[in-house]
Parts: C-alpha cells; sequence; structure tokens
C-alpha cells in the first residue's frame, strides 16, 4: 500500500479513468460526427430549397402580384410560399440594374474605399426597395454588413452559409442557418408572360432549434451513458481487481503471521499459474533458506553459550579461591578482582544469550497465572527500593488494579530491565503505572504497564534501534555499569511470547516512558478473598 491507497484501488482507479478517457473521446467524436452529418444535411436542405424556389419565384410572384405598375414590391409577402415552404425563412432582394458581368467590373472598377463604399450603398439602396420575404419579419430583415456583402461578391460561386438571429413574423428572434447567393433568377413581369432574368441576392434560412435540440438530447443520452458506463466500470474493476487479488491476499496475510519463532510455516500456494503462484513459491523458499540461517545462528549461539559457561565459571572460581586462600600483593588484588568481575559480566551475558536463543527458537517457556497489576508493580517498587535509594530516587507505583493472565516472574523481570534503565540514566523520580487498555463493554481487553522516569531523555534517532542487540546509547542515560545491550532484546522477547508489545517514548531534557502491552487473557473472575 502506497500514501494510503492499495493496489485495488489504484486499478479500478486507473481502469475507470482509462475508460474514462475513451468515453470521453468517443462522446466528443459521436457529438461532432452527428453535428456535422445534421449540418450537412441543413446545407443540403437549404440547397435543394434554394433550387426550389429559384424555380417557381416567377409563378409565386405572378400570383402574389397585387402591386399595380409603377409601384415598389419592397415589402410585399410571398404568401403561396409560405405554403410550399412552410419551415424555411426566405429573403429575395433584386439588384435590376446588374447581371453577373456588369456586378464583377463595377467591384473591380471600385478600387478605394470611397469608390467600394459608393458601390455598397447603390447595392443596399436597390435590395432594400425591391427586398420581398417569406417567415421573416419584415420589420426585421436579414441585413449583410460591409464585410460580408464584399465576402459575398468575392465568395467562389458568389454563395456563402452564415448562423443568424433571425425574427420571424410574431415570434421572438432565432438562430438560423442561411444560406446567401447572390445570382440571377427568372422572373415573369408582363401579361404574355416574357421570362427574363434579373440579378439578386436570395437569402434561404432554417431554424436551427431541432438541430440543437437534437444535439442537447443527444448530449444527454451520451452523458447518462457516460456515467452509467463509469460506475459499471467502476464497481466491475473493482470486484474483478478484488478477486484477481485475492491470491495475493492469502499470500500476505499468511507472510504476516510467519516470525522468527514460526519460520516453519509457508504460505499458501495459489494454482493461478501467474506472478501471483511464482511470488508465493519465491516466499516459500526464501522462509527455507531463513530457516536454515536462524536455526543454525540459533543453534551456534546455544552450543557457544554452553560451552562457554565451564570455562568462565571455572575462571571466576579460581580468582575467587586466589583471593581469599593466598595473600595476593596490591596489584595482584586488584588484577584478580577485575578478573572475577568480568567473569561474572560474561556469565551474565552467557546467560542473556541462552534466553534469547531458548525466545528465538519459541522455547522460551512461560508459566501462566492471575496478575493483579497494581499489587505486581508495589511488589516490584518494593523489591527496588534500596537500590533507588542508594541512588536517592524516588520510586513508586499507581494505575488500576487490573487482572491479567501472564507469568509473574518474567514480566518482573521485564520491568526490573526498564527500571534498572531509568536508574542508570540518573532519573530523580520513577514511577510505575498500570492502566487499561482497549476497554469494551465496561472491561479491558488488555493492561498497560508504563514506567515514568524524569531522565535526560533519548535521541529519536535511537529510538527505533533501542531494542536491536547489543545496541547501547553511549551518552549519560547509559552510564555504561558493564551492560551489553541485552536487556531490550530480551525484553522485548518475553513481552512478543505474551502477545504484548513494548514501545518507549522519549523527549530530550524531560523524560521517557517504557510501556509494556499485554492481553488480559483468560483470568477467571477474582473475588476479594483472593486479593491478598
Amino acid at each position: 500500500m502506497v500514501d494510503g491507497v492499495t493496489l485495488r484501488w489504484r486499478l479500478t482507479l486507473f481502469y475507470t479513468a482509462l475508460l474514462a478517457v475513451l468515453l470521453t473521446g468517443v462522446a466528443l467524436a459521436t457529438l461532432l460526427m452527428m453535428r456535422t452529418n445534421l449540418i450537412s444535411g441543413l446545407d443540403r436542405d437549404l440547397q435543394e430549397n434554394y433550387r426550389q424556389f429559384t424555380t417557381i419565384y416567377s409563378q409565386i410572384e405572378l400570383e402574389s402580384a397585387g402591386v399595380g405598375d409603377g409601384q415598389s414590391s419592397a415589402g410585399v409577402l410571398l404568401r403561396p410560399a409560405r405554403y410550399i415552404f412552410p419551415n424555411s425563412a426566405i429573403q429575395i432582394e433584386q439588384l435590376a440594374f446588374y447581371d453577373q458581368d456588369s456586378l464583377t467590373q463595377e467591384f473591380a472598377r471600385a478600387k478605394s474605399e470611397h469608390a467600394r463604399a459608393q458601390l455598397l450603398t447603390i447595392i443596399r439602396t436597390l435590395a432594400d426597395g425591391t427586398r420581398q420575404s417569406v417567415g421573416i419579419d419584415p420589420s426585421a430583415p436579414i441585413r449583410l454588413s460591409d464585410g460580408e456583402l464584399v465576402e459575398l461578391i468575392s465568395a467562389p460561386g458568389r454563395q456563402m452559409i452564415l448562423s443568424r438571429q433571425v425574427k420571424k413574423q410574431f415570434e421572438p428572434p432565432v438562430s438560423m442557418r442561411v444560406l446567401i447567393t447572390l445570382a440571377p433568377v427568372l422572373l415573369e413581369n408582363n401579361a404574355f408572360g416574357t421570362a427574363r432574368e434579373t440579378f439578386a441576392i436570395t437569402y434561404v434560412g432554417r431554424d436551427l432549434s431541432t438541430l440543437t435540440f437534437t444535439l442537447a438530447q443527444l448530449r444527454s443520452v451520451i452523458l447518462l451513458l457516460f456515467l452509467g458506463g463509469l460506475v459499471t466500470a467502476g464497481a466491475g474493476s473493482y470486484l474483478l481487481a478484488g478477486q484477481a487479488m485475492r491470491p495475493l491476499r492469502l499470500v500476505q496475510r499468511a507472510a504476516e503471521r510467519i516470525g522468527g519463532q514460526n519460520l516453519t510455516e509457508r504460505v499458501p500456494e495459489p494454482a493461478t499459474g501467474d506472478e501471483v503462484q511464482s511470488l508465493a513459491q519465491a516466499l516459500n523458499a526464501m522462509l527455507g533458506r531463513l530457516e536454515s540461517s536462524f536455526e543454525a545462528q540459533r543453534r551456534f549461539t546455544s552450543d557457544a553459550s554452553h560451552e562457554l559457561r565451564t570455562p568462565v565459571t571455572a575462571i571466576s572460581g579460581h580468582a575467587s579461591y586466589l583471593l581469599r586462600r593466598t595473600s595476593p600483593s596490591g596489584q595482584q588484588q586488584e588484577s584478580l578482582n577485575i578478573i572475577r568481575s568480568e567473569s561474572e559480566r560474561l556469565t551474565n551475558l552467557i546467560a542473556s544469550l541462552l534466553q534469547l536463543a531458548r525466545s528465538d527458537s519459541g522455547a522460551l517457556t512461560l508459566t501462566h497465572q492471575p496478575i493483579l497489576s497494581s499489587l505486581f508493580l508495589a511488589d516490584v517498587a518494593r523489591e527496588l527500593a534500596p537500590l533507588a535509594q542508594a541512588q536517592n530516587t524516588v520510586l513508586t507505583a499507581t494505575g488500576e488494579d487490573i487482572a491479567f493472565e501472564g507469568d509473574p516472574d518474567r514480566m518482573k523481570q521485564v520491568i526490573i530491565n526498564l527500571v534498572g534503565n531509568a536508574l542508570k540514566a540518573g532519573a530523580t523520580t520513577i514511577t510505575l503505572e498500570s492502566t487499561p487498555q482497549d476497554v469494551t463493554a465496561g472491561k479491558a481487553q488488555a493492561v498497560r504497564l508504563s514506567v515514568h522516569d524524569d531522565g535526560p531523555g533519548i535521541a529519536p534517532e535511537h529510538l527505533q534501534r533501542l531494542f536491536d542487540r547489543f545496541y547501547r546509547v553511549e551518552d549519560s542515560r547509559s552510564r555504561d555499569q558493564g551492560g551489553a545491550g541485552l536487556g531490550l532484546s530480551i525484553a522485548k522477547g518475553i513481552v512478543d511470547a505474551h502477545g504484548g508489545r513494548i514501545w518507549i517514548e522519549s523527549e530530550v531534557g524531560v523524560g521517557t516512558v517504557a510501556h509494556v502491552q499485554v492481553p488480559i487473557g483468560n483470568v477467571p473472575d477474582l473475588s476479594e478473598e483472593d486479593v491478598p
């Protein structure tokens, strides 16, 4: 697990994010293609409507001709076209004095801005005087800006498409796609039906609301599919990742249970035929090698300790004999005392190594019986009181009396070791305290025995290594009184054998607190008669 996120969640998030990217790309491509197709279809409809309109424009004009000779046709509605093109907005502006060639020539001759502005003014005047429309409010016709009009004249085929707000009659303005064409249109303008061609600007528009609504509906559907797909993919990825990681979790749990005292156990090897099975096989092979190495180390430590005990005892005995039965000189007596002292120190070291070897091999025997925590700490305080008084240290015991199951001799060895360390550090006040832990339904599930002292404290860089074998803090706390750096390692082995844990908290210049927390265990209910 990295930064609190499990591999299962990382896989789920990765595949969900990957699907989100893919779905986003598909959604954008779908919307773009749909919009392009709809607009292309709309443009084709506009071209078809323009073709139909210009084909029947002369007949529509005859039918709608209510204008006498000499009368202007500006603003006349082409009413029959309203029924022929019910979904279109049409506007036509005749440029009667121009044809395709003459307009091109005039536009080419108009080089200066002033000349071009005069030409555009003439075109606008002709357009305003001959404008007819269908489905467009006559008071708000479609108008082109100077730039758009120049673009229309210059455009290939003299045709362009714009999106424009157009006001229908009796309705608010709507967005339309408008096809604008500058081209000749056939019309009949006399009783004999003589056909003539007139140059005109024709506008054919279609409401974009249907297209916009269709795209909005499509976006809604795609969004729902997107969210549904992400939720489904996320849930599916989570379940599949969990299923795929299940063998790995089994291997993890088995590996977490294996320690120095149960190296004979092995992790399960799932028959998955993949990397997880290979990992389990590699772990088991590694555990086999570690077991062999640890066993060889334990055997060596135990055998060496047994072999060293006899000669060290002999050296100590002979030194004591020479001190008692002979009359050595002052220098010889000092040497014999050093030999005896170092022999005793080496004897203690050998005993510690033997105890560690038994602890490592799981052979550390415990005699479990009920212990009352407060009475237990008070007994330790009485036993160590003379040693504390010799160093002018106040040693007290306090806290709640909590019954727990453990080996009193081994637990006393742990507390004595912690108090001894505090005394070596030069603490003037040491307090032993017991407190209940993990209280459930009014009953504690564990007990914590703490040793508080006001010594100089331990630097943070040493705290993580205090339980390493032969590790000593070379400062005023140790005072180097012959310790081998095995006391805390032995204490940790005893606490581990009780199924508990031990740790130390310290602050330089303030003091140190050593905590031992062990489970309550199977303690019978004690009556007042059971308490001494």
